[in-house]
């Protein structure tokens, strides 16, 4: 355990995650203010931050769409210092640039290592949920210096899925879902199962079921970590339907839905699509700002 930080001041956030920021806010009893902002006719940036600021503040900031989020984070964090902030708590609940984690040709800069030492050398602690970590242990590893914590929103899935669907078969696009299919299947009691996953590029992926699950009259609930283009998730939901399988919805944390995504999963004949709010979208149902709060008062606390 190391010493805890001075007392929670402040939440700073941004106009567009309002919402999201106010409820955690009130979850941790602490006042929020924004950060406007000023676009100038050339793109530049000019922020104002409420002054003078003490103690701990945390910053609310996603990084969906994450370049000009990024520069923001980067000219808030030393703004916040200058105007009396003691530590910096960065709360991310999408942490972008985590899926490059190694080179697969030479040159390839691995940005999963870059943003994340970007971003521990701001801040004094980051909170995070479900960042895409497959080579690593936890955000340690790329994170020196900063109390980083990975929290994961799949128990709130796993719930949120047995309250609207009896009996589900959870099942993961790929592999790469078992974790979260596994702690969703645990915390519900549900049933879980994960398909095989080939990528033969950005948009064209080759799934299989598992071989051992009979799907016929099945209510599937696909459940992942982040959906993006979602040509997987459509990929698992044709052949589950195609399996015998009376239904299938999707339950995921991050909710991208880049493009036509959300057309084309409602098109392959999903029927429900439930995303947490880390992302705001039409498709929020579950709420992440209990989870992070106690994701706070861990770092906050140093345990």
């Amino acid at each position: 355990m190391t010493p805890p930080w001075p007392a929670l001041s402040l939440v700073l956030a941004f106009d567009d995650e309002a919402t999201e920021a106010e409820a955690l806010a009130r979850q941790l009893a602490c006042p929020l203010a924004l950060v406007v902002r000023h676009r100038f006719p050339d793109g530049e940036l000019k922020l104002t931050l409420p002054t003078p600021l003490q103690g701990t503040v945390l910053l609310y900031r996603g990084l969906h769409q994450p370049n000009e989020k990024l520069v923001e984070l980067m000219i808030t964090a030393p703004a916040a210092r200058a105007l009396g902030a003691e530590r910096l708590l960065l709360v991310c609940p999408y942490l972008a640039y985590m899926r490059q984690d190694i080179a697969f040709h030479p040159g390839e800069a691995v940005s999963q290592r870059h943003i994340a030492g970007l971003l521990a050398s701001r801040f004094d602690g980051l909170v995070t949920v479900d960042p895409h970590l497959h080579r690593i242990a936890s955000l340690d590893e790329v994170m020196p210096g900063c109390r980083a914590l990975s929290l994961s929103a799949a128990g709130l899935l796993g719930r949120w899925v047995a309250q609207q669907v009896p009996q589900p078969l959870l099942l993961g696009p790929d592999g790469e879902a078992e974790q979260w299919v596994r702690e969703a299947a645990q915390a519900s009691g549900s049933a879980g199962a994960w398909c095989l996953k080939e990528r033969h590029g950005d948009r064209e992926v080759a799934v299989k079921l598992p071989p051992a699950v009979d799907f016929r009259g099945r209510a599937v609930v696909l459940i992942d970590d982040v959906a993006s283009t979602g040509r997987t998730l459509v990929a698992a939901a044709q052949l589950a339907l195609a399996a015998g399988a009376a239904s299938v919805d999707v339950a995921v944390t991050h909710g991208l839905f880049v493009g036509d995504a959300l057309v084309t999963l409602q098109a392959a004949g999903i029927r429900h699509i439930w995303s947490s709010d880390c992302v705001p979208h039409p498709s929020n149902a579950i709420p992440v700002a209990p989870l992070l709060t106690e994701g706070v008062r861990r770092v906050m606390a140093g345990t």
